[in-house]
């Protein structure tokens, strides 16, 4: 009988397996919150949740990424790495765009709606953050989806935050303040994969 114990090449293969199902685990949670906290957000005129929302299609759009990633080779591995560090800095950007407008025109957000959105918003983070633990130290393909996901944990409390300022000082600003700081947030962690998969790459070539 086989054995992966004795098998590099099942080992890899057995990797690969586990990672995959992980992955569409997680794509499929991130996606159906996407939908959820999107709507929620237009009906809630609520700036950190529609940022949360963009969060979640982004890391959807990760996962997917991050699929094709794992059945291919180092190279492969990087420029998908790279894909998803612009994707982040693009959330991040258009986060930063809508938290301006929110400035110019200030509306005081539906805080009951944002806490409760949010709470759902943190415990599938949660989920998905428990999935990936396992993964995080894979490769950089992995190593950049884990960090998405602990991304994600601090952007949902920051989330239930700014709904409960909201909801006591009655103001829009909490929610702005939020936004902007999820906007930073993505940028920076775009930055770190960028440069992760940058330095994979010239190894690669090396």
């Amino acid at each position: 009988m086989s054995s992966c114990c004795n098998d590099k090449s099942c080992e890899v293969e057995a990797l690969r397996a586990r990672q995959s199902a992980t992955l569409r685990r997680v794509l499929a949670i991130n996606a159906v919150m996407f939908v959820l906290e999107f709507a929620s957000g237009l009906l809630a005129g609520s700036v950190s949740l529609l940022a949360d929302s963009l969060d979640m299609l982004g890391d959807a759009t990760v996962y997917g990424f991050s699929l094709y990633a794992v059945a291919h080779g180092a190279r492969q591995k990087a420029f998908a790495a790279l894909l998803k560090g612009g994707i982040m800095a693009a959330f991040g950007l258009a986060v930063l765009a809508q938290a301006i407008y929110k400035m110019l025109y200030p509306q005081a957000p539906a805080a009951a709606v944002i806490g409760g959105v949010g709470l759902l918003a943190l415990l599938a983070n949660g989920v998905c953050l428990v999935l990936l633990w396992r993964h995080r130290t894979d490769d950089i393909n992995m190593s950049s989806v884990w960090l998405c996901s602990r991304n994600d944990i601090v952007a949902n409390v920051s989330v239930l935050g700014a709904a409960f300022m909201v909801w006591s000082l009655d103001a829009a600003w909490p929610d702005i303040v939020v936004g902007v700081a999820i906007a930073a947030l993505f940028l920076r962690s775009a930055v770190f994969v960028l440069r992760g998969a940058a330095t994979e790459l010239r190894l690669a070539q090396a």
